[in-house]
């Protein structure tokens, strides 16, 4: 099977702190709480734009850790929208956050 979540953060360029997630499963928008949808998912990256292929600056949780740090949230976010509440799914949305997570400053537009 895909992955049945898509994700994207709704600003590109460089104003990245006044986006938004847009999460869907299966086409399907999900409404995640202010407090999630206006902030970095704490993913693993390199989020420097001066330097994007610098290890030393990479920071977030990589996969299987976020899961375990998200677990108790992810388990209800998933009840409450009727997704199955299974290790599959949760890696499945771990890696549609990912490749869109962003953190403060990594845009350069504050600078």
């Amino acid at each position: 099977m895909t992955n049945p979540f898509t994700a994207r953060w709704t600003i590109t360029g460089n104003n990245l702190c006044l986006g938004q997630w847009e999460i869907r499963y299966l086409g399907r928008l999900l409404e995640l709480d202010p407090g999630r949808r206006e902030k970095d998912m704490g993913s693993f990256g390199i989020f420097s734009y001066i330097f994007p292929d610098d290890d030393d600056l990479a920071e977030g949780l990589p996969e299987d850790d976020w899961i375990l740090e998200h677990v108790e949230w992810l388990a209800g976010f998933f009840a409450a929208h009727d997704i199955p509440v299974d290790e599959e799914h949760m890696r499945w949305f771990y890696q549609a956050i990912n490749p869109h997570d962003w953190r403060c400053g990594s845009c350069g537009g504050c600078i």
